[in-house]
């Protein structure tokens, strides 16, 4: 596949249109028909509109303010767990409401202000709970590896832009929900810090771990949306850093899970890159919490939270018992899991200013129908294969996965995790931004 067919950057896109180089509506019916063409294969989307992206594109075309839409006419996806006008929400269960929303989420409204094209609504896993994506209807693919997961719960959003159906996503992450598509994947994945972007997740995003965020296949593309997303056009450019201490901790989160030697080799790698280019790198252990206790009760009582209202009867069984187990977790939520880890990071970070760590654990698992399968098995799964992101949501601090080569074994990509205190997130686009110069990655699985 050529690169014309898998479409040009979001970055270029909106130039080119700002410019009269190409009418918005071109742009719209080129990437109609490449979701025509493969979403069949990996149910990336579950809703598409065709006649509604058509007329809004043409809208584009004769605002007054075209040539200063930082997005014009650029085609995005949003993930199915946000209101949509005109499209129910239903995040990807069949016990939520058909009623149509009412108004955009304001993260919808700040895409469609800065001239996005919202062609279609991204699968995502019941509740946004899991990290691989079957939804109620069918199963989200890797376009690397159609046999495994594209992740979760962004996986539709992650399967859409990979494969070049659309440039650039919208998605969210409360346990990595960013993060782990975008390292299956291959893309850039970038979960703001806590305040960046409006969050306004389900009932009080998941304790505040929630956020926006976008998918995309390059740094200039995440810094643009992000750019958007936070109301902030700063954000959109990316300078070079100055020396970063960077610290490295390739050792597991978790006691229970061990780390593939890929990843942990693809983390190494970039950081003898990085300090080729000039930064300073050291080991440096992460302070994890001694405790999974403080992320679980969030996740499982955050889901019992998004639950309520719903007919519990309609849920799938692993969901059930998700938000079951979730109820009696919320007691266990507590300021001082947060506060003790802010301290403990806090602390680390007097030395360094960003951490980078394999983005996973494992490769993507199985794309199979997990959600006839037990809450301890999708429990387990998940742990095993995607254990780096969770603390960042639980501190409610920035990290961004970025590419980093291909697992031999897998065929999907590797890739590294950096992170770093708030206010952080231009920082690590910057060094993104070096990786993907130093270290070019293909932009979809068509580019391999």
């Amino acid at each position: 596949m050529s690169r014309e067919q898998v479409g040009p950057t979001a970055t270029s896109i909106a130039d080119d249109v700002r410019n009269g180089r190409v009418q918005p509506a071109a742009v719209a019916r080129e990437a109609l028909d490449r979701i025509a063409a493969r979403n069949d294969d990996l149910h990336a989307f579950v809703v598409v509109r065709p006649d509604e992206v058509l007329r809004e594109a043409d809208a584009i075309a004769v605002r007054a303010d075209l040539r200063a839409l930082p997005l014009a006419g650029v085609p995005v996806a949003i993930k199915d767990n946000v209101p949509v006008t005109g499209y129910p929400m239903r995040n990807g269960s069949l016990a939520t409401s058909d009623t149509p929303a009412a108004a955009d989420h304001p993260v919808v409204a700040r895409l469609r202000g800065a001239g996005a094209v919202v062609v279609g609504l991204t699968s995502v896993p019941e509740l946004c709970l899991w990290g691989a994506t079957d939804g109620a209807d069918g199963i989200a693919r890797n376009p690397w590896n159609r046999d495994l997961t594209p992740g979760g719960s962004s996986g539709g959003a992650a399967a859409a832009v990979s494969s070049g159906m659309v440039p650039v996503a919208h998605g969210n992450d409360g346990m990595g929900s960013i993060r782990i598509p975008a390292a299956n994947c291959g893309l850039v994945g970038i979960k703001p810090g806590l305040g960046l972007v409006p969050s306004e997740l389900g009932n009080g995003s998941w304790f505040g771990m929630s956020e926006n965020g976008p998918l995309t296949t390059t740094v200039a593309d995440a810094a643009l949306l992000l750019s958007v997303m936070a109301d902030d056009p700063d954000l959109a450019y990316v300078d070079a850093p100055e020396t970063t201490r960077i610290g490295v901790a390739v050792e597991s989160p978790s006691p229970v899970v061990r780390v593939d030697p890929h990843f942990r080799q693809a983390a190494l790698d970039v950081a003898r890159e990085l300090e080729r280019i000039g930064h300073r790198t050291s080991t440096a252990a992460l302070p994890y919490p001694a405790s999974p206790l403080g992320q679980l009760a969030r996740w499982t009582a955050g889901g019992a939270a998004d639950a309520a209202g719903l007919d519990v009867s309609a849920l799938q069984k692993r969901t059930r018992r998700h938000i079951a187990v979730g109820r009696r977790a919320a007691r266990f939520v507590r300021p001082s899991q947060t506060e003790t880890l802010t301290r403990r990071m806090r602390s680390y970070f007097e030395s360094l200013d960003v951490v980078l760590t394999p983005a996973l654990a494992a490769p993507p698992i199985r794309a199979d129908r997990w959600s006839e399968r037990g809450w301890a098995a999708n429990m387990a799964a998940n742990i095993r294969y995607a254990p780096f992101a969770a603390p960042w949501n639980l501190l409610g601090w920035p990290a961004v996965s970025v590419p980093a080569g291909l697992h031999p074994e897998s065929g999907t990509p590797l890739a590294v995790q950096l992170a770093g205190p708030p206010g952080s997130e231009r920082r690590l686009l910057a060094l993104a931004a070096q990786i993907e110069q130093h270290r070019p990655w293909p932009r979809t699985a068509a580019d391999r």
